[in-house]
Formats: structure tokens, C-alpha cells, sequence
């Protein structure tokens, strides 16, 4: 009896450490810790289905290094606006506020310029999408709230 789940147990690590590549394992990946910049606004694509976009700013840690007068500077926020197809998570995200601490894990594709486009415009630039639940509707992504905001005239500043 645990002789065959022993030996199914090696086919499957064996083919953990294959060299050919399954694309089932692939996986790309973002964690954010970060705020949100506004509440979670929902929307709706041309085909009618129903999704959440919100925007998380994080901050450079650690802060640049020293400049040559040995001060450093202050690290600029960087801005992540994600999607979220996922019901469940679409649901508690409308529940969130602005300014609230938010620990993110999303899926993201990374799309590169189109060759002659303006590079002023969208089509120009490295865009990275960050998506919940679309390519996979039952992977796990996962949104939490690791502080709320203390009070809503605090949370517009």
C-alpha cells in the first residue's frame, strides 16, 4: 500500500525538478505593502462582467542611499493600480477605504512598448498589470487590511 504512494510520490518530485518546463507551475507574482490612494471603485468591462480597480502606493525601503553630503533623500511613492475579477475578493474589497494599510499578492503580466508608439502614451511605456482571479478564477490571491484608517478626515490627507 505505501509502496505505490511512495512511488507516485517520486514521479511527481522528480518532475518538480524536470528540466522541461510545465506551464502549470509557471507562476508571476507581486506582493505589495503599501496604502490605498482611494476607495475601490467598481466597473464593469463591454462584455457586462463586473470587476474592482484600486490603486495601492508604496514606498522605496530602504530609503536611496546617502548622496555625497552623506543626506539622503526622501523615497517618492510609487502607484499600482491593480484589477480584481474575483467575487469574493471584489465583495471585501468595497468595504475598504482610502488610506487604509494593505497587504497585496496579485498575479501580473508585464506588457512591453508597441515599437512605434508615442512614448508619451500608455502603448509607449512598460506597462505591468496586476490582476486578481482573471487568468485563474480559483488561484489565490489575496488582499488584507493590516490597519484601517483612524478616522475618515485622517484618511484624506
Amino acid at each position: 500500500m505505501f509502496g505505490a504512494i511512495r512511488a507516485a510520490a517520486s514521479r511527481s518530485s522528480v518532475r518538480a525538478f524536470s528540466t522541461t518546463s510545465s506551464r502549470a507551475a509557471d507562476l508571476a507574482k507581486l506582493t505589495l505593502i503599501g496604502r490605498l490612494v482611494r476607495d475601490p471603485e467598481v466597473k464593469q468591462t463591454k462584455n457586462e462582467r463586473e470587476y474592482v480597480t484600486y490603486s495601492v502606493a508604496t514606498h522605496q525601503y530602504p530609503p536611496p542611499p546617502p548622496d555625497a553630503n552623506g543626506e539622503r533623500a526622501v523615497s517618492s511613492p510609487t502607484f499600482h493600480r491593480i484589477i480584481s475579477f474575483s467575487e469574493g475578493s471584489n465583495r471585501y474589497l468595497q468595504t475598504l477605504k482610502k488610506g487604509s494599510s494593505v497587504y497585496v499578492e496579485a498575479n501580473y503580466e508585464l506588457r512591453e512598448p508597441e515599437p512605434n508608439a508615442d512614448p508619451t502614451t500608455p502603448q509607449g511605456q512598460r506597462q505591468i498589470f496586476l490582476r486578481h482571479g482573471l487568468i485563474q478564477p480559483m488561484s489565490i490571491e489575496t488582499i488584507r487590511v493590516l490597519s484601517w484608517p483612524k478616522n475618515q478626515g485622517e484618511a484624506e490627507e
